[in-house]
């Protein structure tokens, strides 16, 4: 069977905020359909890198590829309109919008978004609640809205940083079989999670993330192996 090509990949990407340099030379590549985690204490550059592959820091350098494209000096806007969609950890809902009105709002980056239809089979919450406004959805609903909103761009490629944050099991469950029925669908996924429970049975790989580097690169098969490697490494 042929390796599926590599759609995303960075090397020796640095990213700064202001005079704080952040990440020092994040190397990854993520094929698709795959779901590959960025795993690791707060503070060692995972956020950055999802941020840093968009153009979202205030300075960059190394490269960023995306389905073979450099895209290191291209703007944010670009750099979505091949196909990337985020969900950022705050979540952007836009509070003064229905939840409906927050679902068709975004521009359409390729013919294949999903309709909104299949956004709301896959999170029914969204669906009860499609004339609240988006400051008056709980949490867990706010995430669901944030994907979901992303999902009906066409993008292929998504960026998803913590989503289960501060969520109850039930919303973290769906959320969970979310991400699975994605993956199945073929979406690449980069899930950047604090909850590894939750990202452990999800992902192909996982890319530990240490001091703006890679520490270490594990494939699923590989982590019961190396559980107590990792969480040396993640400090639990």
């Amino acid at each position: 069977m042929a390796e599926r090509p590599v759609v995303l990949e960075t090397r020796g990407l640095e990213a700064w905020y202001g005079e704080s340099h952040v990440l020092h030379g994040i190397d990854l590549a993520v094929r698709e359909g795959e779901c590959v985690t960025l795993i690791g204490r707060n503070g060692a550059g995972r956020t950055t890198t999802l941020r840093a592959i968009l153009g979202l820091t205030d300075r960059r350098a190394g490269s960023v590829r995306v389905r073979g494209q450099e895209v290191i000096r291209l703007p944010p806007h670009r750099i979505a309109r091949l196909g990337l969609g985020y969900c950022p950890e705050e979540r952007g809902v836009y509070k003064s919008l229905t939840t409906h009105e927050n679902l068709t709002l975004l521009p359409r980056l390729g013919s294949d978004g999903m309709p909104l239809s299949e956004v709301l089979a896959m999170f029914p919450n969204l669906a009860e609640r499609a004339d609240s406004y988006g400051g008056r959805l709980s949490g867990g609903e706010q995430q669901m809205l944030a994907m979901g909103r992303i999902l009906t761009t066409g993008a292929r490629i998504l960026l998803l940083d913590e989503i289960t944050e501060g969520l109850a099991p039930v919303i973290v469950e769906a959320l969970g079989r979310a991400v699975s029925l994605l993956k199945s669908r073929g979406f690449t996924i980069v899930l950047v999670e604090q909850n590894f429970h939750f990202a452990r049975h999800l992902a192909d790989r996982h890319y530990v993330v240490e001091h703006g580097r890679v520490a270490l690169e594990i494939p699923a098969a590989d982590l019961a192996a190396r559980e107590e490697e990792v969480g040396r490494l993640l400090g639990v």
